[in-house]
Order: C-alpha cells, then structure tokens, then sequence
C-alpha cells in the first residue's frame, strides 16, 4: 500500500490555546463571572464558570506537563485583566507572581508563550463604565498592556493583543449572547469595532515601544463565507456585506488606517496603518449565506452549513478544512505578512471527527506552505475541555484534546491527543497516522490514484528544508 508524508519545516510552531476565564477558575472580578451569577438563561443550563479547569488553584502547572506529553513548543494563553487590575490603576502584586509562575513553567518545559492580552473578558469596573463603548476603554488597556509587557517581557516576545474582536462585537451587539450594556444593532456593533480597532493599534505602539524586538499580532475569527445560491444577487449581496462587516471591516482598517463601516462614519485610523507584525486566523466553519426577511427582523442568523455534509452541533457551522486555505491565500495576498493560525478545533465530545479533522486541516495547511504561504504554527483549540462562553460546560461544546471531568478534575487523553502527539514529535502527518486513526481520511491523505501516482507523491511530499 501506498505510504505518503507531508513533512512541515523544522522550525514550524506547534501548539495548544486556552483562555484565562475558560480554565483557570473563580474570576470574581470580570464581567462574565457577574453574567453567569446573574442566572436568567444567559449560559446554557445556567452553568456558571466555577473552577474551570482550576488553573488559578494550581493546575496550569499539571497541564502545562500535558503539552510536553504532547511535545509541542508552543502554547497561547491569555492574562485576566481583572485579576491583574482589579481596580483602576491599581495592580495586583499576587496575581502578576501567579502568572510569572506559569510562564515560568511554561518556559522550563520548553513551551514558548503566545500571551492574548484581551480574552472576552473586562473588569467590572470597566464594564460599569461602558466597557469598549467608552472612548476612554483605549487608553485604560494601553496602560494594562503596558503593566502586563514590563512585567512579563523577559518571558515572552509574542503577543496576540485581541481574541476575535469581531466575534466579540457580534455575539455582544448582534446576537446579544454576550455581556452588551447598550441597544443591540449594526451601528453599535461597528462602533465597538472602531474602539477594538483603536485598542489593538495603541498595543501594538506601546508593546514595540518598551520592546522592539517583539513580534505582534491579533487573532482574527475569519468564516468562509458563500452565497446560498450564487445566481441569486440577493444572496450575493448580503453574502459581500457579512464578509465585510465580519471578516473584513477591522482588517482594512489595520491595513490601510481607513476605517470604513457599512453603517457609521467614515474616518481616518492612522494609528492602526500597518500595525500588524503576523496575522492570526482563527477557523473553524464555512457557511451559505441565504437572505431571509424574517430572520434578519429578528437578528437571527441568515446563513448556515449545507444541507448534507459535516457540520458541528446545534448551530455550528459546515466543517470545511479547504476553506482554511482559501482565507490563508486571501490574508497573505492582503498583508503579505506570517500567519499562525491561532485556533483551529471542533466540539466533538466522543472524539469522532476530531482525529480526521486535524489530518484534513493540517494537510491544507501544508499546501499552503508549499504556495509559499508563511504559515508559522498552528494552535490547536483547544488543550482542555473548558467552560464555553455560553455553553458553559455543554457536553456537546467540548474541545478538549484532554477530556475533563469537571467534578474531580481528572484528565484523560482523547484518541485525538495521541494523535496530535504523534505530528508534534514528527514534524509530519502520513498515510499511515490515517490508518491508525481515522481510517476516513485516507482519502484526503492519499488523494491521488491510477498510473504515475508514486511518481506524483514523491515529487508533492519531497521536503524543501527540513
């Protein structure tokens, strides 16, 4: 039987991500422990966060051991506001020692940190002053990234400033299944957008400021977006419009310092003009876009997964690995810069699809290094089962390569970590990992038949510099 290889270059990252509020437990003082306490629906099964993961009460160190097990090099974790200021400009000396703890353990394992300065999460504090729709929310987190950098920037060079702020926008002022404070609707959306924008422009200016070397970015949640029927010029059109307000407003304006919302005033950014060191993707889904009236009266949701084919629980998307390529191609051609994809994952709790996945997903990553695409490493989501925002601890909205039982805290390795332990030790993914795991994806790892194959493979899978 055929055996193929797609080696990935000797310096390749390979990592897990976590979120502070996901796993370290008991966040008293940001404003997703007081929506959870709130009760009223907002999570699934009113679950509240609890102890997570108890990464605060002195479990990060045992699962920091789980990513050597799993010999990778890399970890993106983010710091806690909250914890780190609880009040205005006060700081907290307990909780900056506990994340040098971390890091520390972090770096001893030989686990390079990527730190996400901004989470999801605010302090109460900042919330009960408007949170990012105050135009003061820029300037109180450039001086919690200039605390966070002097403090840890003996311990990391590689800062991520923002999780998928446009996730974050939609879900608070579109969807409102996160914490808003204000009248959801698309002005606020892109307002909030504008602050995000201008947050992430002031990091980046004082993360180079206090550390030149450093390498900065954001991590972007980018959908591939089709039209439903692409005859249809209504479908194509909204089709444009979500793309745009989700994928592209924010990236235009870090391009090109023009910020130019579909709803909302036009301006001038030029702060925020090339302030892009790498670009985060984060992937997951693809989705068809179809215009409904009905629900675009009710902010629902006009698009979704194809009707047939893989696709996540509930209102999960379609489970598309090419897409993956197809928005990596389109990030290099805009930015011409390196990319990691900051998170790549699937909630698949029985690990059914997991190990098939991430051959399929990794594989599109490979092509894209062979195009030329500066792909720098790849972070699985996620590490650990956690508490899912508003799935709380849905069974159906686990992670994890780590199964966690949330009443002892025990650990169990998925099919899927022994896996991705496997590539991480390798460099490579092979037909033979296929085999022994997710025999499905032989046809994704093995996609070429009848005469002259071998000749093809050898010449696909020969590796440029190892």
């Amino acid at each position: 039987m055929t055996d193929i290889e797609y080696h990935f270059p000797k310096d390749f990252l390979w990592g897990t991500a976590t979120a502070a509020h996901q796993v370290e437990g008991d966040n008293f003082n940001n404003d997703w422990w007081q929506w959870e306490q709130a009760g009223g629906g907002h999570i699934c099964n009113d679950f509240t966060s609890g102890k997570a993961c108890d990464w605060w009460g002195g479990r990060a160190e045992e699962d920091i051991a789980r990513m050597a097990d799993l010999h990778t090099n890399t970890h993106r974790l983010s710091l806690e506001w909250s914890r780190i200021e609880p009040q205005p400009g006060q700081w907290s000396e307990p909780a900056l020692a506990r994340y040098r703890q971390i890091l520390t353990a972090m770096q001893r394992a030989g686990i390079k940190p990527m730190i996400t300065l901004h989470h999801f999460t605010n302090p109460v504090w900042m919330n009960e002053r408007g949170g990012w729709l105050n135009h003061d929310s820029v300037a109180w987190f450039a001086a919690f990234v200039e605390k966070v950098v002097r403090e840890f920037g003996d311990l990391c060079d590689l800062w991520c400033t923002l999780n998928e702020p446009n996730v974050y926008a939609t879900q608070s002022f579109i969807k409102n299944d996160f914490i808003g404070g204000a009248k959801p609707g698309p002005v606020v959306f892109f307002h909030l957008l504008e602050h995000l924008t201008r947050a992430h422009a002031a990091a980046f200016h004082v993360i180079h400021r206090l550390q030149p070397q450093a390498q900065v970015g954001l991590a972007m949640h980018l959908v591939d977006w089709h039209p439903g029927h692409p005859l249809n010029p209504f479908d194509r059109l909204l089709n444009r419009i979500l793309d745009y307000s989700f994928n592209g407003v924010m990236l235009h304006a870090l391009k090109t310092g023009e910020w130019r919302p579909v709803f909302g005033r036009w301006q001038a950014l030029p702060e925020a003009k090339n302030s892009l060191d790498w670009v985060g993707v984060n992937y997951y889904q693809r989705y068809d876009v179809r215009l409904s009236l009905r629900s675009l009266l009710k902010r629902g949701t006009p698009f979704g997964g194809r009707l047939g084919l893989e696709k996540g629980p509930d209102w999960w998307g379609e489970l598309w690995p090419y897409g993956l390529m197809t928005l990596l191609k389109r990030i290099y051609a805009q930015f011409g810069l390196p990319i990691y994809i900051t998170e790549n994952g699937v909630p698949d709790p029985d690990d059914e699809h997991r190990p098939h996945f991430i051959l399929d997903h990794l594989r599109r990553v490979w092509q894209a290094l062979r195009m030329g695409i500066p792909v720098r490493g790849y972070y699985f989501w996620s590490l650990v089962d956690n508490f899912e925002w508003a799935e709380g601890y849905n069974p159906a909205f686990h992670f994890g390569l780590y199964a966690v039982n949330f009443e002892t805290q025990e650990r169990t390795p998925r099919n899927s970590a022994r896996l991705y332990a496997e590539i991480a030790a390798s460099g490579k993914i092979t037909s033979d990992m296929a085999r022994r795991y997710a025999p499905e994806a032989l046809d994704i790892i093995l996609p070429l038949q009848g005469p002259g194959t071998q000749q093809v493979i050898e010449h696909l899978t020969h590796p440029r510099a190892r």
